[in-house]
């Protein structure tokens, strides 16, 4: 290339007026209190790098940068360091701070080139604003832009135009360093710590601290990152596997059902088999800690506790072993867990949390979560066929004044979220099928963003034991800076210096690239030329390279590692968490027909060592070796943590009487107004639900296609038959504010009675667990964790539903300026995955004829504790939130039989808002009307309560006498019939108590 390349600047004008990017920005700036702006205008910006003349920067302005139809675009050379003065009146321009990752530019001169613009060397991209209104001063603008137009952890901002930034070319540093931790005392150990933000604590330093004596020397700065992702909290689940010292027994009922290995204690199952809801009290163990052991210092004398050992295995997957059912195909020891789905096909299902790093960069925090989850299902060898995502936010009307220091608003959270769980899925051409959002101020500092992925593969094609001369082979993204310390970051209290300080555990993701990998991924897979296969998720290759070697050892030469931009140390190539990789263990027979496939696809292939069979892990950088450590250190070194668990003090509980004469009318549309029941269609609809053509029951169901469906159905494309996948959730962060057990329960009972609702089998329906909680140090905090994994395993063996993966998320805490700690409610999400025989006899939930009678099945306990109904009318109750439903497994096996037997035309399950929510949703999905006479002494109570265990369902009034014959012995009462009337007329014990047209349904739950 002669000379030096050129800069131009590139505006792209949106033509239409009223474009809904910029209304959507004004919209939030009034929502955060910008009210004297009265318009916000947003272009994009762009700046090319490289040897161009007039007629290519044409070229490039009409057919990549622009769209000439709806835009119009205005290029100009710039020279660097004279852009126009900053400050100029109502003009911001926002870009990507240098480093972090930016797809776009790279599609930019990937397309460039394929033009033959080979002149294109380099691009950045950006926003620009226009702001009018009156009275906007430098300090408005400065203000609006950190708050809204710019997330200033990943990109900066200008008031007027803004200097280009480019990466360099790419080259790393070279650079190590070694920490001294053979002399460090305690107080030095816990620094060194902090200072690398390891999370770790001190009884885990010293037992590195004691490897690095052993072995007579220090430790390099990657041994000892490369030490504290693998002991992350987000890695290796340390709380779930800690030694727990129960205190005041008595008080408590979170006693394991049985004892694990190692304890001395053993008791026959079956002397201690409690009824399914009572506290257990089986398998007591005195045995105190060790002096000095544990995460904190033990008072003393102390009375003997009662120690719980290993949460994961005494309560959740001793439930997947109990029930052995035989359809679980891998449960636990892969990157997702697996199922039987035909005879040919295999299911993959992994659900994952990505809540940290969507706090400080909310789109890319989501897109890499999405991004990570696909990446799970890849994983264990499977097409990703379907998405599913849960996201919790704080209230979107938050007063700007009350948010904490350091914290994006939640709008500005919940915009970017959902963004980024858009970008991804439609770009990789994965439907979004099933989901949810939940609003609470507990989230406002800490927001809860679930990413799930279903994955189909052949049977018996996912392999996953290396050979020893495999090489170790990358295919896909470069790495980058960004991602750094992740896992640890992840585990972690977060405070108001969080997003400065942790800019670097940010990612954006690229689905392009990722979806190339994909298609590689499935031609290796089926040509069998790997020999195991994980992504590059927390911890980047430390983390992949050093699980797929922890049996076997492996040598690597980090120079080889293809690198985004310069100035990289080895720790930093080792631990980026850089998206869209995957590390794959290859004969060397098979790398030629490897790097044919890659090439096909445009992905990149670096072979960057081989698995060695050394049992140690090796790694240099241009043949210095930087860090050598035992894979048995590595991977089962790690001290088991002691921690304490105690109930928090009982709150007393002063209920306000709930008055005699009630708006029933009115507090019905409340409901359905209520964000955390409104209808969701807005982000629904971005979504793409359909794409794989495969979707059977929608997320949005009814003769508008506006009704909330239960659960998702989908048929594979390609797979013979007509079985399809049943996908459920469950979650009720408001019932684990008062009993984290019963909350438990009822999630689980949710996704089962959801699958189930839409048709799925009840004993074909395997669940996945997503614990998010505070700060497990806390002993009020591990107490309520522990109640809630002690309702897992309860109700998960009442509806023998055997996990099959899961996750848990701690420390999701915010430590304000005044040292008070605002931690989420205690938040379990539970995942169904099931299959339904014949997808032509899935069940939606709107109603379909009139005259059809309607039906309540379930044991009907309904509860004002916990409930919407509280929530929007003010009211405080000391009922208690809803509890197990004993016969709701022969209920949801009876309800199964009758959708098979052809009688059941909809079918709509009890949750949020109860009994009248539920037959709102019904009447709004099927514009029909519908008219009840509800059961019960308390009008409130049955109209309001929220139950487990319970459906209303609409039976075709041909088959009304053998349904009922079919339910004798169990709870059904018919209580309503279908009409024309197109309103819901509610009656109590025959008084008319009110009637609603079903056009104000809708008005209420659209919103």
């Amino acid at each position: 290339m002669v000379g030096l390349p050129q800069i131009f600047r590139f505006l792209v004008i949106t033509r239409t007026p009223g474009d809904p990017r910029s209304t959507a920005y004004l919209a939030d700036a009034h929502a955060l209190g910008f009210t004297q702006i009265t318009k916000i205008i947003c272009n994009d910006l762009y700046f090319i790098a490289g040897q161009l003349d007039e007629t290519q920067l044409n070229r490039l302005a009409r057919e990549i940068l622009s769209d000439p139809i709806t835009q119009r675009i205005e290029w100009t050379p710039v020279n660097p360091g004279s852009a126009a003065l900053p400050e100029i009146g109502g003009i911001v321009e926002v870009g990507l701070r240098v480093g972090v990752t930016d797809p776009v530019s790279e599609q930019i001169i990937h397309a460039a080139h394929i033009l033959g613009l080979t002149g294109v060397q380099a691009a950045s991209t950006g926003l620009h604003f226009q702001v009018e209104g009156s009275q906007i001063m430098p300090e408005t603008l400065r203000l609006l832009s950190s708050r809204l137009l710019s997330n200033t952890v990943i990109q900066r901002f200008s008031l007027g135009e803004i200097e280009p930034a480019f990466p360099e070319p790419a080259q790393a540093s070279g650079r190590v360093e070694i920490i001294p931790i053979r002399t460090l005392n305690t107080e030095q150990l816990l620094a060194c710590s902090n200072e690398h933000r390891a999370a770790l604590d001190r009884i885990e330093m010293q037992t590195i601290q004691a490897y690095f004596q052993r072995a007579g020397r220090d430790c390099t700065d990657i041994e000892f990152e490369c030490i504290a992702q693998t002991w992350s909290e987000h890695c290796v689940h340390k709380t779930f596997k800690a030694l727990i010292s129960v205190e005041n027994p008595n008080q408590v009922g979170c006693i394991p059902h049985h004892t694990s290995e190692g304890l001395g204690v053993s008791a026959d199952r079956g002397d201690f088999r409690p009824k399914f809801g009572e506290k257990l009290r089986d398998s007591l163990i005195s045995s105190p800690f060790p002096e000095g052991s544990g995460t904190k210092e033990w008072d003393a004398p102390q009375p003997v506790p009662i120690v719980i050992d290993n949460i994961l295995n005494t309560y959740i997957r001793s439930v997947t072993n109990e029930i052995a059912a035989p359809w679980v195909i891998s449960a636990f020891s892969d990157n997702a867990g697996i199922i039987e789905f035909n005879d040919e096909y295999e299911v993959s299902f992994k659900v994952e949390t990505h809540n940290h790093p969507s706090a400080i960069e909310p789109f890319g925090g989501a897109n890499t979560g999405v991004g990570g989850v696909i990446r799970d299902v890849l994983g264990v060898s499977a097409k990703p066929i379907a998405n599913t995502d849960v996201l919790c936010f704080g209230p979107t009307n938050l007063p700007l004044a009350d948010l904490p220091e350091g914290v994006l608003h939640p709008r500005r959270i919940q915009s970017g979220v959902i963004a980024g769980v858009q970008d991804y899925g439609n770009k990789m051409g994965i439907p979004t099928v099933n989901g949810a959002i939940w609003y609470d101020p507990g989230f406002t500092a800490n927001p809860l963003v679930f990413c799930g992925c279903v994955g189909l593969a052949p049977r018996g094609l996912h392999v996953h034991t290396p050979q020893v001369n495999d090489r170790v082979i990358v295919l896909g993204g470069r790495t980058g800076r960004d991602g750094l310390r992740g896992a640890t970051f992840s585990s972690q209290t977060m405070d108001a210096q969080t997003g400065a300080v942790a800019g670097a555990s940010v990612q954006i993701g690229d689905p392009i690239t990722e979806k190339k990998v994909q298609e590689v991924i499935l031609i290796a897979r089926d040509e069998g030329l790997y020999h195991a296969i994980t992504d590059c998720g927390a911890g980047g290759l430390s983390s992949a390279v050093g699980e797929m070697s922890s049996k076997i050892g492996a040598e690597i030469e980090l120079a080889k590692v293809q690198l985004k931009y310069p100035g990289l140390a080895p720790w930093e190539i080792w631990l980026s968490e850089a998206q869209e990789r995957m590390v794959i263990a290859v004969a060397p027979n098979f790398i030629s027909r490897l790097q044919t496939i890659c090439d096909l696809f445009e992905v990149e292939l670096t072979d960057i060592g081989f698995f060695s069979g050394s049992a140690r892990l090796l790694v240099c950088y241009n043949a210095d070796l930087v860090l050598d450590l035992e894979n048995q250190f590595l991977h089962d070194g790690l001290p088991q943590r002691r921690l304490k668990a105690c109930p928090p003090a009982p709150q007393p509980m002063r209920p306000d009487p709930i008055p005699q004469e009630l708006r029933i009318d009115q507090i019905i549309l409340d409901l359905l107004n209520h964000p955390n029941i409104a209808s969701k269609a807005a982000t629904i609809r971005i979504y793409d639900h359909e794409v794989q053509g495969g979707t059977r029951v929608k997320p949005l169901s009814g003769i508008m296609h506006d009704g909330p469906s239960d659960a998702c159905v989908i048929k594979p494309i390609g797979t013979p038959g007509t079985k399809g996948i049943v996908i459920s959730n469950g979650l009720n962060p408001e019932y684990g504010k008062r009993d984290p057990y019963a909350m438990a329960v009822s999630a689980i009972d949710e996704a089962v009675r959801n699958a189930v609702a839409v048709g799925a089998d009840p004993d074909r329906i395997a669940i996945l667990d997503n614990f998010c909680w505070g700060d497990p140090l806390r002993p009020e905090v591990m107490w309520s964790l522990l109640e809630a994994a002690r309702g897992c395993h309860d109700a998960a063996l009442a509806h023998r539903t055997p996990f099959i993966s899961g996750k848990d998320s701690f420390n999701n805490e915010y430590l304000a300026q005044n040292h008070q700690r605002v931690s989420i409610p205690p938040t379990l999400l539970i995942s169904a995955i099931g299959v339904v025989q014949d997808i032509a006899g899935s069940i939606t939930l709107d109603l379909k004829t009139p005259a059809n009678p309607v039906y309540l099945v379930g044991e009907f306990q309904p509860t004002l504790g916990g409930s919407h109904f509280c929530l929007v009318t003010g009211q405080a109750s000391a009922q208690p939130v809803p509890c197990a439903a004993e016969t709701a497994p022969q209920v949801y096996h009876r309800l199964h039989q009758a959708v098979q037997a052809g009688w059941i035309r909809s079918a709509h399950d009890l949750s949020e808002g109860g009994l009248s929510v539920a037959a709102a949703e019904m009447a709004i999905a099927g514009r029909l009307g519908l008219n009840l006479d509800l059961p019960g002494d308390d009008l409130s109570q049955s109209l309001f309560g929220e139950t487990n265990g319970c459906l209303l369902v609409e039976v075709a009034e041909l088959h009304a006498e053998r349904f009922e014959a079919h339910f004798s012995g169990l709870a059904c009462q018919k209580i309503g019939r279908v009409t024309t009337q197109n309103e819901l007329s509610i009656s109590h014990l025959g008084r008319p108590v009110c009637s609603i047209p079903v056009d104000s349904l809708v008005s209420a739950w659209v919103r």
